[in-house]
Order: structure tokens, then C-alpha cells, then sequence
């Protein structure tokens, strides 16, 4: 069996896991919102006011650090005030960019809004992030929706808010100024939507948004661009990028059907994730610093051919999704001094969401297990992490066998390893600079194959079981199972 070695260092931080970077992400984009999170006046699902209550304590229980909306493309052309006041006198507008098959527009109901989503946060109790039109909308439109979330109840928006419900200000601290504006968010070329951002980051600001996130690109001209024009670097906390793998790259087969080049090639386009970082981080260092502006990855995940906006960008979520998935957390751990946030897309239904539902029940997706096995990293400081292993050749890069990245805090230390093996075990040893006095561990994945996904009958089947770690020469030893993920927690002696 081969033998791969893991090399800790306690003494060589990073920087702090900002628990955003375990952020999540729904738009209104086919079952994500309507019929997975609000189903209303439905009661075919059990509800608390309009809340499907299975989703709700899924996502409770996942302990979400945060959640981006309304969307995505969406948000660009979501107009805040259409979906606040009384829900019975809310106008239906069209959803231009989701249309089902693209025969016609999707017709936005404007049930879940503002106070909605505010709602589910409290619920679930995760930190909200908001993303303003800038596409079709004004800086004035923006303004008031900080105004509206974020004031008192002195002026007339904060008694809007407490005329609908919520006397206390919502106190939203992040606020994405666009969404894709490359894209679809406005067509805009980088330098037009520098100044854009520049005069709607300047009246958020004035309303009371605490942090704001530019539009930023996977492109390195077009970042470079931006902020060589935006001249005003003070006004930015974050610079996000997007990045999906499998259908936009090489060809890496279905979620379910893939063979084992295909297998490979997932995990080899995931890795783009980190480069991605890298390179945005070389841009705020030519202009700003990274010490001032994070980088927010607030879209990431497997794209599967077969989720498109016919299906309303459904795919099954398999194993090898959930790997891939543990191999970009790694890379954020790694990361740790540039990632400010990310959200995983998307959180229900949609693309490589961590909860499925029907009209029966919710259920836990293997991407669901992963996250909750990389809970301890959360907050926690990460430690420089190097990994002695094989590594497969891929017409894109190598991709090495074993992921592994470690945090600290006040418990001990916190390693998570990825066999990506597609059929073979493989040994790894987990060498810190001081002597183990005891180890634990759990492991996801042990007993499936890497096309096997989670249904409602056989969710459970997904949970992290018992990992024997034996203790040789002061150090971790595991043997972890192909396409596998495990989780250690290690004392010190």
C-alpha cells in the first residue's frame, strides 16, 4: 500500500479561516428558493410560516456562516422594492435570466423577499450578504436598500422595515455592488465598471454598508483593469471571483457517468480554484494589499452538462463532487491570509447544492457531509501544510493523490485528508513538529464508489463513520479508502 506523508508545522501559521469562507449561496433560480427553502400557503411540506421546516433544520444543523442572495444573474436585475410589503400586493415581474427552456421569461412571484431572506438568515443563523443591482438598477436604488436593512426607525425606510415587521435594523454587513458585470450583470468593460462601482460603493457606504464586494473576474487583464481605474482602493473590502468546473473546461463526463480520465480531469479543473486566488491576489498587491481586500470566491463548484436552464440547473451530487469540493476548501485553508469568503453554489436543488428536496421530504447531499466534517477549520488558524504523495497526469496538470490542510485553536489541531485515488487505499501518515499524545478520526465516502449520490432513501447511507488512527513513532497513521475524506483531531503530548 503506498505511503504518503503529511507535514504540519504549528509554528508556521497562515492566517485565521474566516468562518465566511464557509458560505453558501441561492438565487432564485428553479427549485433553490420556490419549492426547496418557501413553499408559502403549500402543505404538502411540513412549514413554519412558509418555511419548508426539513430544509430549514438541515441548513440549522450545517451551521451556515453565511448566505449570499438574491443572486447571480438574477441580482441584476432584481429590483428590492417588488418584493417587500404585504406579500398579496407584491407585483409579479418576469425572471428574464431563468427562464425555463427560454421559450419565455419565468414569472417572479415576489413572495420571498427582503424580510423573507432575513428570516431564513435568523433561522439558520447565518450572516447575510446581499447582492445590489447595478446592471438595470440606480445607485439611489441601492442606497435605499441599506437604508431600508440598516437604519433606524428615525427616518422613513426604517419605518418601512418596522411596518413590515422588523422594527430592529437587519445590520447587513456585506453588499455585493453587482453581480458578473463582465457578464451578465451589464456587459461592462472593466474601466466603466470601476467608475460604476466607485459611485454605488460611495452611496451604500453613506446609508450604512459596512463592507463592500466588487465584481471581479477569473481573467487577470480584467481585474488588473478594474482596480488600475478604480483609483479609490478604499473603498473596496473584497474582490470576488467565480469559478465552476465540469462543463465549462475539459470534458469530465456527468455527474454520475464519468470514466477514468474524466474522473481525473474533475479533480485536475477544481484546482483552478486556488490558481484563480492566486492570481487575484497578485492584482490587489499591484494596486492595493491583500491586508486591506479580501478576496471573496462567492460562486464555486461542479457544473454538470446535464444541469441546465431547461432542468433549472438540476444535476445529482456525487462523491466525486464532495472530493473535489474537499480539495478547494484545502486550497482556502492554504489561503487563509488572502480568502475573505466564499459561498458554495448553490444551497438547494440547484448545481452542487447541499441539500435535495421533493415534495415529500429534504435530505442531506454528500457536499452537505463534506462541510460538516470541515466545521472545526472554521475560525480555527490554519498551518502551512505540505503533502508528500503520487500525483496522476492529466492533460491539464498533475493532480496529487492526497489533499490535506490543518488548522489550530484552543481544542488542538484539526487535519482533514483527501484520498483521491479513483481505486486504490492508500496509507498517510500525518507528521506534526511535536510528538502526538492521541488522535481521533472520521471518514466520509469509506464504502461508495465515486458515482454514487444521495437520494432521499439512502441518505444516511452518507454519514462520516469511525476512522481507526493508530499513534507510530509520535505521529497519526490512517489508511483512507479510495475517494475518500477524513477528518483528525490531534492532541499533543
Amino acid at each position: 500500500m503506498p505511503v504518503d506523508t503529511v507535514h504540519i508545522s504549528r509554528h508556521d501559521t497562515i492566517g485565521r479561516v474566516e468562518p465566511e469562507v464557509h458560505g453558501h449561496f441561492a438565487e432564485h433560480l428553479g427549485r433553490c428558493i420556490y419549492g426547496g427553502i418557501w413553499v408559502g400557503e403549500d402543505d404538502r411540506v411540513p412549514t413554519d410560516d412558509g418555511f419548508r421546516t426539513d430544509t430549514v433544520e438541515l441548513l440549522t444543523d450545517l451551521d451556515l456562516r453565511l448566505l449570499r442572495w438574491p443572486g447571480g444573474c438574477f441580482a441584476d436585475d432584481y429590483h428590492w422594492r417588488d418584493g417587500v410589503g404585504p406579500r398579496e400586493e407584491r407585483s409579479p415581474q418576469p425572471n428574464h435570466f431563468w427562464a425555463q427552456g427560454r421559450e419565455k421569461s419565468n414569472v417572479e412571484s415576489n413572495e420571498f423577499g427582503t424580510e423573507e431572506f432575513m428570516r431564513l438568515c435568523e433561522r439558520v443563523d447565518a450572516e447575510p450578504m446581499l447582492a445590489a443591482n447595478v446592471g438595470s438598477g440606480t445607485p439611489a436604488e441601492a442606497q435605499n436598500w441599506v437604508e431600508y436593512c440598516n437604519s433606524d426607525t428615525d427616518v422613513a425606510l426604517g419605518q418601512e422595515r418596522a411596518e413590515n415587521g422588523h422594527s430592529e435594523p437587519h445590520d447587513v454587513t456585506y453588499w455585493g455592488v453587482g453581480n458578473e458585470n463582465w457578464g451578465c450583470g451589464g456587459n461592462f468593460d472593466p474601466e466603466t465598471y470601476a467608475r460604476e462601482f466607485r459611485r454605488f460603493a460611495h452611496f451604500m457606504r453613506l446609508a450604512g454598508a459596512e463592507e463592500t464586494i466588487a465584481c471581479g473576474h477569473i481573467e487577470d487583464d480584467w481585474n488588473r483593469r478594474f482596480l488600475a481605474e478604480l483609483t479609490e482602493p478604499d473603498m473596496l473590502d473584497h474582490l470576488s471571483i467565480h469559478r465552476y468546473f465540469g462543463r465549462f473546461g475539459r470534458d469530465c463526463g456527468s455527474a454520475t457517468e464519468f470514466d477514468e480520465e474524466q474522473y481525473y480531469l474533475l479533480l485536475a479543473e477544481s484546482l483552478k480554484v486556488g490558481r484563480d486566488v492566486d492570481r487575484a491576489a497578485a492584482a490587489i498587491e499591484t494596486y492595493a494589499s491583500t491586508d486591506d481586500v479580501g478576496i471573496a470566491v462567492d460562486e464555486w463548484g461542479a457544473w454538470h452538462p446535464e444541469a441546465t436552464s431547461d432542468n433549472g440547473l438540476e444535476q445529482e451530487n456525487s462523491v466525486r463532487d464532495a472530493v473535489a469540493a474537499a480539495g478547494v476548501l484545502d486550497d482556502f485553508n492554504h489561503r487563509a491570509d488572502l480568502v475573505s469568503m466564499a459561498n458554495i453554489a448553490q444551497t438547494v436543488n440547484v448545481l452542487q447544492c447541499v441539500v435535495q428536496t421533493d415534495e415529500e421530504a429534504a435530505w442531506p447531499t454528500p457536499t452537505y457531509r463534506l462541510f460538516d466534517l470541515y466545521r472545526p477549520h472554521a475560525g480555527a488558524t490554519a498551518l502551512r501544510t505540505t503533502v508528500d504523495t503520487d500525483a496522476v497526469e492529466t492533460d491539464l496538470w498533475e493532480v496529487p493523490l492526497v489533499s490535506a490542510s490543518a488548522t489550530t485553536d484552543d481544542d488542538g489541531t484539526y487535519v482533514t485528508l483527501s484520498n483521491r485515488a479513483l481505486d486504490e487505499e492508500r496509507a498517510v501518515r500525518v507528521a506534526l513538529d511535536r510528538e502526538v499524545s492521541d488522535a481521533t478520526g472520521e471518514v466520509l465516502f469509506a464504502d461508495h464508489d465515486p458515482a454514487d449520490y444521495s437520494t432521499r432513501e439512502n441518505a444516511e447511507e452518507f454519514e462520516a463513520t469511525d476512522l481507526d488512527v493508530s499513534i507510530e513513532d509520535g505521529a497519526p497513521v490512517v489508511e483512507l479508502p479510495p475517494n475518500s475524506v477524513a477528518g483528525l483531531s490531534v492532541e499533543s503530548a
